[in-house]
Parts: structure tokens; C-alpha cells; sequence
């Protein structure tokens, strides 16, 4: 997809982080956008931006993590432009804790968040531009950490290999099928993003206050060490361009940080060889 002038791009996730730096990236060169988000104020500041840049937008707070809603999204989307051209599915937490710490309704929020709301998308969007034969373009945002693995955060990990996997998968759906879109997945190392204030936009339904792990030195230790990578990593004002420009070239996987090719093709050849994870691999990395 090489000419974005007049095109919709629809943009999950679009209040804070990359969805925002995306929705300012699209609005300059020239594409009509759909802004959806869980967190209405910030949404609106969001908006804000891109409408100063001149383009048309349309916006709807959602919780994608529920399927109706990202219906709702997707029907608002064709209301308004009736069509859609490039998906971006940038909605996203993390969660840190073990698996034998982390309770349950952790992993049903991380897994619909991470995962389930990509797949809600794809099944009502990729039909639309089906129908559409134009060319098209879907990123699905995961992360480095959907490629390598990482010791206390197998919530995170789970979610980010689930939605490569899933990318991967639709990209040989679609070569199957002749579709004209093409599919891009994003797997960034740690950038200064919203991400570490996933807790301030946590449904109701997922809350549980009176249980103590939420009190506990492990999660508050794990909250910190996430707010710690976040503000530590790469400034995102590079990020959009980057993505954007793999967008033009067609291509698949979006790797921002050189660093981690190294651990990406140690994985690989421990994968060959029949090895397991190595943690010392991760140490003074993690």
C-alpha cells in the first residue's frame, strides 16, 4: 500500500502511545481516520491533534477487549466513509507476574486485549476489504516480546506469540485467497509508550480489589519494573515513520530494535537443536 491520500485508516488503541503517534503519522499524509480508544478524554485530545492536521475524523471510545463493541467500531467505521483501507490493531496491556501468581481474570483481560480484539477485528474488516479489491493494509501490533521470551511476564509473552502466530497465519490465508492486502506485524522493544498505566484503564469486570495479590509486593514490584523499561526505552517519535514506511515496502515483521536479533536467532537455533530456555541467557538483560 503505497498511496494513503483520501484512504480510511481505522486505529484501535489511538488515545495514547503508538496509536496516537500513528493517527498523527496517517493525518498528514492525507488518509480519513477512525479513532478508538477506552479512554475518552484522552481520546479527545487525541482527535484534537489529527483534526489540527487537517484530516477528517471520526472517533468512538470501545472497549475492544468485548466483541460488540469492536462490531460497534467497525460499523461506525462504514457509517461515516464506508470504507476501510488500513487496520491498525495497536490496543494493548501488560501484565507482569508468573503464572502461578497472576490470577485468572489477568489472563482473560491480557488475552482479550492482546489477542481476542485483533481477531474480532480481522473477522468483520478483512471482508470488507474482500469486497473492496482495493489494495489494503492490516498492522497487528505485538511486540519483541511476541519473538523472544522473557522471564515473570508469560501473560505478556503468551498474548504476543498468540498474535504473531495469528498475523503469520491470515498473511497465508490471504496470499490463499488473492486477496489484495497485505498484513504487517509489529514487534517493538521497549519504547516510552502509555503502556505502563494499563491498571488506570482496567474494566470493572476485571477488577477485584479486596484480593490481596493486588496489595502484594509482587505486583507492586512488577508495576514498577514495567514503569522502569517504559521510561527507560527508545523515544517514540521515530516509531510512526517506521511504521509507515514498512507499510510502503510491504513489509511483514517491524522490528525496531536491532538489539534483539541476536536473542531472536538464539531462540531459533535452541529451537533446532532441540534446546531449552536458557535464563542466563536474560541475565543482566532483564
Amino acid at each position: 500500500m503505497k498511496d494513503f491520500k483520501d484512504r480510511v485508516a481505522l486505529i484501535t488503541g489511538a488515545a495514547h502511545g503508538f496509536g496516537a503517534e500513528l493517527a498523527q503519522e496517517a493525518a498528514r499524509r492525507g488518509m480519513k481516520l477512525v479513532l478508538a480508544d477506552i479512554d475518552e478524554p484522552a481520546l479527545k485530545r487525541s482527535v484534537q491533534q489529527v483534526a489540527d492536521l487537517g484530516a477528517q475524523v471520526e472517533s468512538i471510545t470501545v472497549d475492544v477487549s468485548l466483541e460488540e463493541d469492536v462490531d460497534k467500531m467497525v460499523k461506525a467505521a462504514m457509517a461515516r466513509f464506508g470504507q476501510i483501507d488500513l487496520l491498525i490493531n495497536d490496543a494493548g496491556i501488560a501484565l507482569p507476574g508468573t503464572v502461578w501468581q497472576l490470577p485468572s481474570r489477568d489472563w482473560e483481560w491480557i488475552m482479550h486485549i492482546n489477542l481476542m480484539s485483533q481477531v474480532y477485528a480481522l473477522q468483520r474488516v478483512i471482508p470488507i476489504m474482500l469486497k473492496q479489491k482495493t489494495a489494503c493494509h492490516i498492522v497487528n501490533v505485538a511486540s519483541i516480546a511476541g519473538l523472544i521470551d522473557t522471564p515473570g511476564m508469560p501473560a505478556y509473552h503468551a498474548s504476543k506469540f498468540a498474535s504473531v502466530g495469528l498475523t503469520e497465519a491470515t498473511a497465508y490465508d490471504l496470499q490463499r485467497a488473492g486477496a489484495n492486502i497485505k498484513l504487517s506485524v509489529m514487534c517493538p522493544g521497549f519504547v516510552q509508550t502509555d503502556l505502563y498505566h494499563t491498571e488506570d484503564r482496567r474494566p470493572e469486570r476485571y477488577q477485584a480489589p479486596d484480593d490481596p495479590y493486588y496489595q502484594s509486593d509482587i505486583f507492586k514490584g512488577g508495576q514498577q519494573f514495567a514503569k522502569y523499561v517504559i521510561e527507560s526505552g527508545m523515544p517514540i517519535d521515530s516509531i510512526a515513520l517506521t511504521v509507515f514506511q514498512a507499510i510502503e515496502d510491504d513489509e511483514f515483521y517491524i522490528l525496531t530494535h536491532p538489539v534483539f536479533n541476536t536473542l531472536i536467532g538464539d531462540r531459533v537455533k535452541r529451537i533446532v537443536n532441540g534446546d531449552g530456555p536458557d535464563v542466563s541467557v536474560m541475565d543482566g538483560l532483564m
